[in-house]
């Protein structure tokens, strides 16, 4: 794999989160059963294939995962995730070296094995539950994402109740970067996110994202992954693939109120609908 020292690439990849966007992280699924394209990437090859399309319309980072997190889905073992995941890190890189790789995971075990195969980023949905995983995203230098999830993948969507969502969102995921923090992680390589669909109603995702200036006030860079959501759904109407519109307009909304990631299917009309929407706000 030639893609220079890894000093170099992981410089790269802290530098990116930390500008000031839009950056667009391409999501790439290598399960049968996500809940927009499961089984559509499942074969690495097709998944390589899928990956240089997302490169190619604009993603800066792709999001490797080899575990549905769709509510209702069952987790699968450490060693299939593994082997989901690993050959797709290894083909991206031996035809993209120059991409930027996220895997998305909650365990240390499945995290460790694809930063030793050239992954650069951590995006973990339990914000640090495997307590190996803070050790070493602080060891490696590894950029990581904090997500908030109510409960998990299997039963968070049964009446999941909040006294203030926003609140209580914000007050979950400064503790857990506070944590990280003093773990050893880099302060400037945490990412929050406010778990859109996991463990939450429309109506507080609603508020998450109309609150979401609240999160970006303590200061790390914030990431949404509203694309094609049962959420937009439930206002627009469809199914998972007609909700594109729905998706960039919660991106511009989050664009607005502070976000700088945006986790997406559809790479190339959220990045050509967020960077009119950067123009317009550098002019």
């Amino acid at each position: 794999m030639n893609c220079g020292p890894t000093g170099q690439r992981e410089d790269r990849a802290g530098n990116l989160i930390s500008g000031p966007g839009p950056i667009l992280m391409g999501i790439l699924n290598v399960t049968p059963d996500s809940f927009s394209d499961g089984g559509e990437f499942f074969d690495p090859d097709g998944a390589v294939d899928r990956a240089a399309t997302l490169l190619d319309e604009g993603a800066q980072i792709l999001d490797i995962g080899g575990e549905s997190t769709r509510p209702g889905s069952d987790p699968v073992s450490p060693e299939e995730e593994l082997r989901r995941v690993l050959p797709v890190v290894h083909g991206i890189l031996a035809t993209r070296p120059e991409a930027i790789v996220s895997i998305d995971t909650y365990r240390a075990s499945t995290a460790e094995a694809a930063l030793d195969a050239g992954a650069l980023i951590v995006n973990d949905v339990t914000a640090l539950s495997d307590p190996g995983m803070v050790s070493l995203v602080a060891e490696r230098g590894s950029p990581v994402v904090l997500m908030h999830m109510r409960g998990e993948p299997k039963s968070m969507q049964r009446d999941p109740r909040y006294e203030d969502v926003a609140r209580e969102v914000r007050e979950f995921l400064a503790y857990r970067a506070e944590h990280a923090v003093c773990a050893g992680a880099k302060e400037d390589n945490v990412i929050l996110d406010p778990g859109l669909g996991f463990g939450k109603t429309l109506e507080h995702n609603l508020a998450l994202l109309n609150r979401l200036d609240s999160l970006v006030e303590l200061g790390f860079p914030v990431l949404v992954g509203a694309s094609r959501k049962s959420f937009l759904g439930k206002i627009s109407g469809g199914g998972p693939k007609d909700r594109l519109f729905g998706t960039v307009a919660a991106n511009l909304l989050a664009y607005e109120r502070g976000a700088t990631l945006f986790r997406v299917h559809d790479v190339r009309a959220n990045k050509e609908a967020l960077e009119v929407a950067a123009a317009i706000r550098g002019a």
